[in-house]
């Protein structure tokens, strides 16, 4: 199957709390690629790229998050796009 990339902003409480480096390290297990940023306002933005199955684990991981974040929200901002 071809390779999707998805473009989303996840908010509540995810700055501090290592979702960035936990992120990472649960990309790397999945195989995929990308980016996790923090923004001004409080939010992570994510880029991740890979295949549909793994793609569709991450998006799950970061509705949750690492242990002390408190996850409010995901947002896609782009979805499915051929990379």
């Amino acid at each position: 199957m071809a390779a999707v990339k998805v473009h989303i902003v996840i908010s509540g409480q995810v700055q501090g709390v290592g979702f960035r480096l936990a992120a990472r390290n649960k990309m790397r297990e999945l195989g995929i690629e990308g980016r996790v940023e923090n923004l001004a306002d409080g939010k992570v933005e994510a880029v991740f790229a890979g295949e549909p199955r793994e793609i569709r684990k991450m998006l799950r991981w970061c509705k949750l998050g690492p242990p002390l974040a408190n996850v409010t929200g995901v947002e896609v901002v782009k979805d499915k796009f051929w990379c």
